[in-house]
């Protein structure tokens, strides 16, 4: 497997990758899922699991279909990663 991308943790078996993202308040925290629902339209990936509150969000990335983490999964972390470090607007 690749590296982890920064901010998440591989953990489990099949693995899963998961990770916090903190926001000031629930305004950053929205825009930051709108932009999670589009990315994952516009690319066909979408996390398993995503639960929130007004200040997180928790995604988790299960593994492909040999039970590995694979390139899919790592490319899908790091453009979550890219969302949350765009600024708000």
């Amino acid at each position: 497997m690749a590296e982890v991308p920064q901010g998440w943790e591989a953990r489990g078996k099949p693995p899963i990758l998961t990770r916090r993202f903190v926001f000031d308040g629930y305004g950053a925290t929205r825009a930051f899922l709108d932009a999670l629902a589009a990315l994952s339209e516009k690319t066909g990936q979408h996390p398993q699991n995503i639960n929130f509150a007004s200040t997180y969000v928790n995604i988790t990335l299960e593994s492909g279909e040999k039970g590995e983490l694979g390139a899919a999964e790592l490319d899908l972390a790091e453009k979550i990663n890219a969302l949350y470090l765009q600024p708000e607007g």
